[in-house]
């Protein structure tokens, strides 16, 4: 099954979205000027204790106070809480060096632990949703492409997906052997069959980071971040690399090396799957991707013969409403028909979910089946399609009224796209420019970008019948253009503009404004 990674660098944010099969399985808009990923680790102060709810508000920077729940501190907080004043006194300080303390208790008060004012490093676990702030944890975790480096807890676990009794001992005996003190590690799931040097490379990368992030916490003023997960791009590709992974296509030739340097550290072998692709070409265009945002991302999703879902988003839930639509085969009864929808409607909410990354609970309406064991085939379908998901997950059997239940991890915002568009050659109004007048706009604004903002390398994009007129004939309006007003002049075709629209943009690919 081959994946493929194709990244849209914008002034204003990065699109990344993963193809599995050339089929979109999972979109992220990461801003430019994002704050508050997860995985990021902040020196907050505590503002507000709140033992009703057994849990105490942090200030980290963001326009609303973070939520830390006592259920989220980490049994080895007072170390932690130890190590951030040693590191203050004495310009940081090896953790190995510490001496821990006794671990908090399970069910105590956060009222005992915690006091306003007092300083915490925490990282966030949930980005800001809707009106509430981020969510933290302080049980610290620094994630590589084989080892989770949890300082302070000081023990060894393997990923359950490790079936192998055999390979998870050696795993075990392998990361005891070489973990620093004071230092607990979870080996991933990608870590099966390598060799120690690996490991111990990283662990000692994974320490060095997380020691020096805190060597000079004593000249910072919270709140601070100290200590940021790495971009998305990166992140996405340390979590999901592997063997079927054929290309990663970029359209920016700096995010381009760092991709490729960034490979050479965690899979040297892969850095030639970096591909770059001239901005002049629309990538997602390109590549498919925008087609399938649109024909993925509205509230009504086709997938099989006719079939389709309704999905809709509440504040507490999302709702998906599995459709047969028009689909009628003669010599099928109403249970056969039925199982064969919902099984491909599976795959399809599967898909829905990783792409939209819908969290919290999601109920799902199947068609109605009457045998138990086009039940089971539906239950046993949906866990099959759901194992890819790197979100945590549980699944529920389908209720007797046909429902079925499924919770997801949320971390950050559900994707919502807006699929619908507004009349292109109304824009809204009802009344339409005449038509014969578009290339005298296009002209017109061409001839002010040339002579008042003295551009003479110019990209003119636009929809493709627009610019098949354009480029039409030996004496194209193209060439009479570049002759007439002395400039060179590029027409690129972008299928998913509207019919009328067309944007100026200068040699290095910036939009030019009037």
């Amino acid at each position: 099954m081959s994946s493929e990674l194709v990244i849209d660098v914008k002034a204003d944010e990065i699109v990344i979205a993963l193809l599995r099969e050339k089929k979109l399985i999972e979109l992220t808009k990461e801003k430019t000027s994002m704050q508050f990923a997860v995985g990021d680790i902040y020196l907050g102060k505590v503002k507000k204790i709140m033992p009703g709810l057994n849990a105490a508000f942090v200030n980290v920077g963001y326009e609303k106070d973070a939520f830390l729940h006592y259920l989220d501190l980490s049994p080895q907080f007072h170390s932690l809480d130890s190590y951030i004043k040693q590191c203050i006194a004495r310009k940081g300080m090896p953790v190995s060096k510490l001496k821990l303390e006794p671990e908090i208790p399970k069910n105590g008060k956060i009222a005992d632990i915690l006091t306003v004012g007092q300083w915490v490093a925490v990282q966030v676990a949930k980005e800001p949703i809707s009106t509430k702030g981020p969510r933290l944890t302080s049980e610290l975790s620094i994630a590589g492409r084989n080892l989770v480096l949890m300082p302070f807890a000081d023990k060894v676990s393997v990923s359950q997906k490790i079936k192998s009794p055999e390979e998870r001992k050696r795993l075990k005996r392998l990361i005891e052997s070489i973990k620093p003190k004071n230092y607990g590690v979870i080996v991933r799931t990608v870590a099966e069959g390598k060799k120690v040097a690996v490991f111990d490379s990283e662990l000692k990368e994974l320490v060095e980071r997380f020691e020096m992030a805190f060597k000079h916490i004593r000249e910072i003023e919270p709140p601070k971040l100290i200590l940021g997960e790495i971009d998305r791009t990166s992140a996405i590709l340390r979590d999901i690399l592997n063997p079927s992974f054929e290309n990663v296509y970029v359209n920016d030739i700096t995010l381009s090396k760092e991709i490729r340097h960034f490979l050479t550290t965690i899979a040297p072998e892969k850095q030639d799957i970096v591909k770059y692709v001239s901005p002049e070409i629309p990538i997602l265009d390109h590549f498919g991707v925008d087609k399938q945002i649109k024909s993925s991302l509205g509230k009504t999703v086709s997938f099989k013969n006719g079939a389709y879902l309704i999905i809709e988003h509440t504040e507490a839930f999302h709702v998906i409403d599995v459709n047969s639509g028009n689909r009628t085969k003669l010599g099928d009864d109403q249970e056969t028909n039925a199982l064969e929808v919902n099984l491909a409607a599976a795959e399809e909410v599967a898909r829905q979910l990783q792409l939209r990354d819908m969290g919290g609970i999601i109920v799902i309406d199947f068609i109605d089946m009457q045998k138990a064991e086009n039940r089971q085939k539906l239950f046993d379908k949906m866990k099959e399609c759901m194992e890819i998901d790197r979100a945590k997950h549980t699944i529920l059997p389908l209720s007797k009224f046909g429902l079925m239940q499924i919770t997801r991890q949320r971390v950050r915002p559900a994707m919502t796209v807006d699929t619908t568009e507004l009349c292109p050659v109304c824009h809204g109004t009802g009344k339409a420019e005449a038509a014969i007048l578009v290339i005298d706009k296009i002209e017109d604004e061409l001839e002010f970008f040339v002579y008042e903002k003295k551009n003479k390398r110019i990209i003119l994009k636009v929809h493709p019948f627009v610019g098949a007129y354009l480029k039409k004939g030996l004496l194209s309006m193209r060439r009479k253009w570049a002759f007439r007003y002395h400039i060179s002049l590029k027409i690129v075709d972008v299928p998913s503009y509207y019919i009328y629209e067309y944007h100026f943009y200068n040699r290095y690919n910036r939009e030019l404004e009037n």
